[in-house]
């Protein structure tokens, strides 16, 4: 049978950049689908318990029609590593969604893509993949780009004073909750990509990410009934978003990324998806008219140059 791991020895750089920049453009809409499904009145913890649920539903019937003799076989020391991704997942999307309810889509994006620097820090205790100085630097100064930009929200001018006085009005109204829990998802999504690339060694894609979001999508049906939340009872266009959210960031985005953990360090894939909030801000720009500051676009260079100097290394 057929499956993508057969051709990625063969591929080009230029067509695995391609690919990832395919995955990149997916998931840059997970903060507009979501944030039209608030709109519509529905919690966040529904809305990450839905998209992972339709994500692994519309994944079930290729998993059942060809990949049953890899599941059959799954050591369970593999199956360990996909529950702990699973976890970890859940717990990503539980507060980064939940962060968009307090914070802008920018912000948001920015601060959960963080997720690399917890990467290239744990990465060579825990993988043994060794991160190289230049690949460092960049990372480091892609994370500076990163808090650049999401200091504008919490600063309305460059002065220290005036800057103190924006942080304690956004700390009042929830924005630097907001942000912390956007942080709280970089954590776990940098769990989410280091389990991850221990359990896709010996595994398929399809399989992998059926088992993963499933996990995950359990761990939040689990939460939302021992909280009495409902799933029901909400508009038609609400589970639409839903089920976009579900459809291309999760299933293009998310699943492709995880093709990659296969073939490259999770330091690697992880400093890449800090494209995600340059696409999340333009997107907010053109839809709901969030300003781009100029020390936003300013931080959205030092974000671009610092992913190039990470993925110049030979490795």
């Amino acid at each position: 049978m057929y499956t993508p791991e057969m051709v990625v020895p063969k591929m080009s750089a230029k067509w695995l950049a391609a690919i990832l920049a395919v995955a990149i453009a997916a998931i840059s809409t997970a903060s507009i689908f979501i944030r039209y499904a608030q709109s519509e009145g529905v919690p966040s913890s529904v809305i990450a318990a839905l998209r992972l649920s339709i994500a692994t539903s519309l994944l079930a019937p290729f998993v059942l029609g060809g990949y049953r003799n890899e599941l059959r076989g799954i050591r369970p020391s593999q199956l360990a590593f996909v529950t702990g991704a699973g976890i970890f997942l859940a717990i990503h999307f539980s507060a980064w969604i939940s962060s968009l309810e307090f914070t802008s889509i920018a912000s948001s994006a920015l601060f959960v893509s963080t997720g690399p620097v917890w990467v290239a820090i744990l990465s060579p205790l825990l993988l043994n993949e060794k991160v190289s100085r230049i690949a460092l630097a960049g990372i480091l100064l892609a994370i500076a780009g990163g808090i650049t930009i999401g200091l504008v929200d919490a600063c309305s001018a460059l002065s220290a004073q005036a800057c103190l006085g924006a942080i304690q009005k956004n700390q009042d109204n929830g924005v630097l909750r907001g942000n912390f829990l956007a942080l709280m998802g970089a954590w776990a999504v940098s769990g989410y990509l280091m389990v991850g690339r221990k359990a896709r060694a010996g595994m398929s894609l399809i399989p992998y990410v059926f088992l993963v979001y499933g996990v995950a999508a359990l761990a939040l049906t689990v939460f939302l009934i021992s909280n009495g939340i409902s799933v029901w009872n909400y508009s038609q266009l609400a589970y639409l978003w839903i089920f976009l959210l579900a459809a291309i960031p999760q299933l293009v985005g998310h699943s492709t990324l995880n093709w990659a953990l296969k073939f490259m360090p999770a330091s690697l894939v992880s400093v890449v998806t800090l494209c995600e909030p340059i696409g999340a801000a333009i997107l907010a720009f053109l839809l709901f008219q969030e300003s781009l500051h100029p020390i936003s676009i300013f931080g959205g260079a030092l974000i671009l140059l610092g992913i190039f100097l990470a993925t110049r290394t030979p490795k």
